[in-house]
């Protein structure tokens, strides 16, 4: 999770401090406050079992907390829960959370978090897409829902997106993305200028020299493709994903010894898509 991203999901723990003020006098007041403590701290276990013991003690009425004050609670155990990877716990909170503030921003955002952490693409974008309905643009959130556009071929939107996202802010990621999105758009030229900006932004962003060069194969320059994936490998000569697309490019030049081994060393580095590279070139041809 990038810092942007976790900076949106912790400072979402103000929204509710507009909520009208009550009498501090409660025991309760002191738990939470204790459980605060133990936020802050990250000690996210022990908060639970404090958020928990004030939750407890005021038990909802008809769906409803007659103390407002009680949803900041909720929503920090949430976040706490999320924190401890017990998603299941933080999605039920929730959901008593959305009957009293249907249309706060943050809920949704924990929402999509969880939901990215489950794998579950489509909950997770619809969540995205609710949270930013709700809240003025941001770049992080731009990038991320640009991703899993990416993620789902929605290349036009994705474009749109990390369009939008870089009037805000310029990074090697978004160009890397864009990169991704303007070739698949069918603007190729343009798809590789922002690999190469990315690259001048940052050249220690291996993604996107790895980008750049599985993309290069895609159009046939296999020449093209090896400049960008030598340049990974001298960042990381064991990286299996540009061993293995050196190996490709290589194979598709007829330079069959080097390919080979090439996709020899990322097949034995965990990278198993090179196996049939090896049984149709490699195998057969006694390499």
């Amino acid at each position: 999770m990038n810092r942007g991203l976790i900076r949106i999901l912790f400072s979402a723990l103000a929204f509710l401090g507009s909520l009208p003020a009550i009498s501090q006098s409660q025991k309760w007041k002191e738990w939470e406050a204790k459980a605060d403590t133990l936020y802050n701290g990250q000690d996210f276990a022990e908060a639970v079992t404090l958020y928990s013991k004030v939750l407890d003690s005021n038990k909802p009425k008809d769906g409803l907390f007659e103390d407002k004050d009680l949803y900041n609670v909720l929503y920090k155990r949430a976040v706490c829960y999320y924190s401890t990877q017990e998603y299941d716990k933080a999605l039920k909170d929730l959901e008593l959370f959305k009957p009293a503030y249907p249309d706060a921003p943050q809920p949704k955002l924990l929402r999509a978090f969880i939901y990215r952490e489950l794998d579950d693409l489509e909950n997770q974008l619809i969540q995205l897409d609710e949270a930013m309905q709700l809240q003025p643009p941001n770049a992080d959130l731009l990038k991320w829902r640009g991703l899993l556009y990416i993620q789902k071929s929605e290349y036009k939107r994705a474009l749109a997106d990390m369009l939008h996202a870089r009037q805000f802010q310029d990074d090697p990621e978004i160009e890397t993305y864009l990169g991704l999105a303007y070739f698949h758009t069918e603007k190729k030229d343009s798809a590789f200028i922002s690999f190469n900006k990315a690259i001048e932004m940052d050249a220690t962003f291996t993604a996107s020299y790895l980008y750049a060069g599985s993309m290069a194969i895609q159009d046939g320059n296999f020449g093209l493709s090896l400049e960008y994936l030598n340049l990974a490998l001298r960042l990381d000569a064991k990286n299996k994903e540009a061993l293995f697309y050196k190996g490709v490019a290589l194979v598709e030049l007829k330079r069959l010894d080097e390919g080979c081994r090439c996709l020899n060393r990322a097949f034995y580095a965990g990278f198993d898509d090179a196996a049939d590279y090896l049984t149709e070139y490699c195998f057969d041809s006694g390499n």
